[in-house]
């Protein structure tokens, strides 16, 4: 995800837009679109080039922010920094803060970024009476990044308890190295790991790519350009990842709860479900649930979060997501894993860098230009 203002650069190298289409269902096969829920965007508080949210302790949603600060947002905006790590990474090009996550428990608190060198890191913090121990960090693990963009960023704890981190494919553009289908790099993948299991973590025994001769165990699943944003339905547990496009597509992946990992989401074969550059589809690729082209909107998704919160009760069940150079709030209503409709939410968030679910289950719209929005029925 590209953090500069629309310039070609970020169109260029993040490569996305919108021309809203059904994925693999022709114009006469389309749902008529539901009706929408009536929302608003309610302005909460200002970051400095927000980037990430987590619900922390007492259910407050903390906020990070590029640079390496993280505060907490309360009843009168955002506290003073309770992390800051401004001196450990760089924002050149699409690095710096790109992520954090609690644990189930809320006693340990993991932080994403880009170090100082670009390389990936995934850093750990026990928590106490609702603070960062910054004594107890240590780092989880590590990946070194060929160029300064699509290094993904996301971490989420998953239902299972373990933790999903998202990388991209390494950037430049069109995977040049091959990363999205090469089962022996974690670029380009998402990955599940056991952090607190062994030093420095330990690989679930049930990874679809244990003991799979020349690939990484991490591996959760592959084909992945730039998957900035995934989330875990916190109703039934689905997956669903935005991933970047190259081109021409935008794409939104899906996977049941139930599902035991190994998808290939086909990149750098596969741009949504078109061939990209003459490439040749994966016998085993698992198409996007959602896919949008760039003749019209948008240039970069941002993906969201199923809302499962209690003000909005039209809104409920839906997908939430966005597009950094579209703006506007959109969901998707699923059955399924099918989409059956897309709802334009009539509400625009700027630049649109990330999403954030709160304690209570309330989104939040993160603006790369320092809005935190709630969303709020109309």
């Amino acid at each position: 995800m590209s953090f500069r203002t629309r310039s070609s650069a970020i169109v260029g190298t993040l490569c996305l837009v919108a021309s809203l289409a059904l994925t693999a269902a022709s114009a006469d096969e389309r749902a008529a679109p539901g009706k929408a829920a009536k929302v608003t965007l309610k302005n909460v508080a200002t970051a400095q080039n927000p980037t990430a949210g987590a619900a922390g302790p007492g259910g407050k949603l903390w906020i990070a922010e590029r640079a390496g600060t993280v505060r907490v947002l309360g009843d009168q905006g955002l506290s003073k920094p309770v992390l800051d790590i401004t001196a450990e990474t760089t924002t050149d090009g699409e690095r710096g803060l790109l992520g954090i996550a609690f644990d189930k428990r809320l006693a340990y608190f993991y932080i994403s970024y880009t170090d100082l060198e670009g390389t990936s890191t995934v850093d750990e913090f026990a928590v106490r009476h609702g603070k960062i121990q910054p004594q107890t960090r240590r780092t989880v693990l590590t990946q070194t990044q060929p160029y300064w963009n699509h290094n993904g960023g996301d971490i989420k704890f998953g239902p299972d308890g373990h933790l999903y981190i998202a990388f991209g494919d390494g950037g430049a553009g069109g995977d040049p190295h091959g990363n999205g289908q090469n089962l022996d790099t974690l670029l380009g993948k998402l990955l599940r790991i056991d952090p607190r299991g062994g030093k420095p973590y330990a690989i679930p025994s049930d990874n679809p790519f244990v003991d799979v001769p020349g690939a990484r165990d991490e591996i959760w699943a592959y084909g992945l350009r730039n998957p900035w944003r995934f989330s875990f339905d916190s109703g039934t547990g689905d997956l669903l990842i935005g991933d970047v496009g190259q081109s021409d597509w935008e794409e939104i992946d899906w996977a049941s709860a139930s599902s035991d990992g190994g998808e290939n989401y086909g990149w750098s074969q596969m741009e949504g479900t078109h061939p990209f550059r003459g490439g040749t589809e994966p016998a085993d690729h698992v198409p996007p649930v959602y896919e949008y082209d760039r003749t019209n909107l948008g240039c970069s998704v941002t993906g969201g979060f199923v809302y499962r919160g209690g003000a909005i009760p039209a809104l409920k069940g839906q997908y939430v997501f966005s597009d950094y150079c579209d703006g506007t709030i959109r969901s998707l209503e699923l059955k399924n894993g099918k989409v059956i409709a897309m709802n334009d939410l009539g509400v625009n968030g700027g630049e649109v860098i990330s999403f954030a679910q709160g304690g209570r289950g309330e989104l939040y719209v993160l603006a790369i230009g320092g809005s935190v929005f709630r969303i709020d029925p109309a």
